[in-house]
């Protein structure tokens, strides 16, 4: 009544964070499972394709790390295996945050991209894959026996961006639980000590899930993700050319502005995902 326009800027304002405070809350009502306020863990893998692939899995880290800074999740990358000429062959990230497996556990799958490829001298369309698979990181309530017995342990020079130091020593570590076949290693520090205890933590984190799946049938999605990296399993395909869509095949969920979902604006897909379920 009163024409005030810098009090109705502020009461839109307002709604808008009142609206976006209601979705969390929506969101967090469907995260109902008892790992999902957990932190996680998160493994991308290059599929077939060389530099190509390679060079995808790294645009999916970057868009992995934007997002988790969008949602003020900390995030530290525990493994990095580097690409031959470019991007990464795979690479493991830990997320600290509430809810984190939670909303992460949406990404679990395989992602599709098409573009011109930077590396074809010809600028052809190519066609890559990677793989996403994420774990709820267990914390030190949860126990989970592990003999020593059962692992063999190695330790080996790390290949990744760690400085003239890190690549001196043998600080890196791989654990292998025998019983299982589960495999997981850690380069990020300096110590072989932190290492291993970090690789521990993610081992116990693979042990707990996979026991999960055996409990409960309904915790069966990462290992139906677990299909060829390739055509016709994607969750996601990201087409870049000859137009831009970002569209998810489990909800039929598009978005045109694929720069944006490449730099971490991802919520969509995974609140239609989680809505969905």
């Amino acid at each position: 009544m009163e024409e005030d326009e810098e009090a109705l800027m502020e009461v839109g304002r307002d709604l808008e964070k009142l609206a976006t405070a209601v979705r969390d809350e929506e969101l967090k009502l469907m995260l109902g499972s008892e790992q999902d306020p957990m932190n996680a863990i998160l493994s991308i893998h290059a599929g077939a394709g060389g530099t190509e692939a390679q060079d995808w899995a790294e645009m999916l880290l970057r868009m992995y790390l934007r997002w988790a800074e969008r949602r003020r999740f900390k995030t530290t990358i525990i493994d990095f295996l580097p690409g031959d000429e470019a991007g990464v062959k795979s690479v493991t990230l830990t997320m600290e945050g509430e809810y984190a497996y939670g909303y992460a556990k949406a990404e679990i799958g395989i992602h599709r991209l098409v573009r011109i490829s930077p590396f074809d001298a010809g600028a052809r369309r190519h066609t890559s894959f990677a793989s996403v698979f994420v774990y709820p990181e267990i914390d030190d309530e949860i126990v989970v026996e592990i003999d020593e017995d059962d692992l063999r342990i190695d330790t080996y020079r790390s290949t990744g961006a760690g400085g003239q130091h890190v690549n001196k020593t043998d600080s890196a570590v791989r654990l292998t639980h025998l019983p299982t076949g589960i495999v997981v290693q850690c380069q990020n520090e300096r110590s072989q000590h932190k290492n291993k205890a970090m690789a521990m933590k993610y081992l116990k984190s693979r042990i707990y899930e996979m026991k999960l799946k055996e409990q409960n049938a309904k915790l069966d999605e990462v290992n139906k993700s677990k299909k060829d990296i390739a055509w016709g399993s994607q969750i996601r395909s990201y087409v870049l050319h000859p137009y831009k869509m970002i569209k998810d095949h489990r909800t039929n969920l598009e978005v045109g502005n694929a720069t944006r979902v490449l730099d971490g604006d991802i919520d969509d897909f995974i609140e239609a995902y989680l809505l969905s379920a």
